[in-house]
Order: structure tokens, then C-alpha cells, then sequence
């Protein structure tokens, strides 16, 4: 017999398809992780963002606060309400509300008692956003609908 006749080639077909196979889940799995890492990047820059507006808006408020007590004069560009007691000479409160973001806002009310020193009556990030409840839930009541 001949040599020729008895060589067969290797049998690559099987081969070839789990490399390509895993090549393809490998390919999947890269972009599964890069969608996942700008996704984390882009919370991180959102939480990062919101951490600075607070702090900002944390030291206007503590600005008004460090001016209502030394009685030095305030910050151009905030309110303050301040309101003179009636029963107790000397007392008076003040409120401010400073915004943080466009849903957010810091407020903080102050209350000076008749010797002079100022206590810190409330200090909290309030959303300023309107909540409407939506009890919708678009249950499917069993009725078959016609696409026409």
C-alpha cells in the first residue's frame, strides 16, 4: 500500500468550534464588564457630585449660622427669615433654606434664647420636589386584546 492513501488529515472541526466558542464568551463577558464598569463609574460621579453640593450648601448654612451668632452681616446670596418673639424679651428664631440640587434643599431653623446664644432647632436636607402616589399597577384583568 501506498503511503499516501493510508495519511488522513487531523480532525479539526470540533476544535475549531470550542475555540470559537470561547472566544465568543469571552468577547461577551469583556463587554458585560465594560458596561458594568461605566455604569459604577458614572454612580460614582453622581454620589460624588451630590456629596460636594451638600458640603457647599453645608457651609453657607453654617456661614449664616457663624454670622447670626457673632452678628456680623449676612451672606448676600441667602434668606434669612428672622422672627422677634413675643413673650420673652431678647428671643428670636431664623430659617434659611439653602438648595442643594434641583430636588434637594438644606433647611435649617435657629432659635436665640434671651441671653443671646443661638441653638440649632432643626438642620436636614429636604427634598423640594412634588411626590405624586401612583397605586396604578396595570394588572392584565384577563380580558384578550385585539391588535388590529
Amino acid at each position: 500500500m501506498d503511503k499516501k492513501s493510508r495519511f488522513s488529515p487531523p480532525a479539526v472541526g470540533a476544535v475549531s468550534l470550542l475555540v470559537v466558542f470561547a472566544v465568543l464568551c469571552l468577547t461577551v463577558f469583556a463587554l458585560l464588564s465594560l458596561t458594568t464598569v461605566q455604569a459604577d463609574v458614572r454612580l460614582a460621579d453622581a454620589a460624588a457630585e451630590a456629596v460636594t453640593n451638600y458640603y457647599a450648601a453645608d457651609l453657607k448654612a453654617q456661614t449664616v449660622f457663624a454670622c447670626l451668632r457673632t452678628g456680623s452681616a449676612l451672606p448676600s446670596d441667602v434668606s434669612v427669615e428672622l422672627t422677634e418673639g413675643e413673650g420673652a424679651e431678647g428671643t428670636a428664631s431664623a430659617s434659611c433654606a439653602i438648595p442643594i440640587s434641583d430636588t434637594q434643599e438644606l433647611q435649617i431653623e435657629l432659635s436665640r434664647s434671651p441671653d443671646g446664644t443661638w441653638t440649632v432647632l432643626r438642620w436636614q436636607s429636604v427634598p423640594t420636589g412634588s411626590w405624586t402616589y401612583d397605586d396604578s399597577l396595570g394588572l392584565w384583568d384577563g380580558d384578550l386584546i385585539v391588535i388590529e
